[in-house]
């Protein structure tokens, strides 16, 4: 997986790309951890991402929480199979998705 950010002021997109599951779900939550204290917008680019698993849909959702006290979070470039999987588990309807 790979995971790159761009700090704009309190804005922050969190770009990932290949597999968020089991074993890469854990990097993007310390990143998530460390990144999120101050920021009021936080743009989840998943233009890359490939295949997303329930590890990954929760720390998905622990920033969405975190977001929801603080700002605002996007989740964008959602490819038809992710979107699949947001729209099966009820995700879509708690993120917003561009």
């Amino acid at each position: 997986m790979t995971i790159d950010k761009n700090l704009n002021g309190s804005e922050l997109t969190i770009a990932i790309g290949g597999r968020l599951d089991t074993t890469t779900a854990p990097e993007l939550e310390a990143v998530a951890k460390d990144s999120l204290d101050g920021i009021t917008n936080l743009k989840l680019d998943m233009a890359n991402l490939e295949y997303v698993s329930s590890a990954g849909l929760r720390v998905i959702l622990s920033m969405q929480k975190v977001m929801n006290k603080q700002g605002h979070m996007v989740v964008s470039n959602v490819n038809s199979e992710i979107m699949e999987i947001l729209d099966v588990t009820g995700f879509c309807d708690i993120l917003t998705i561009e």
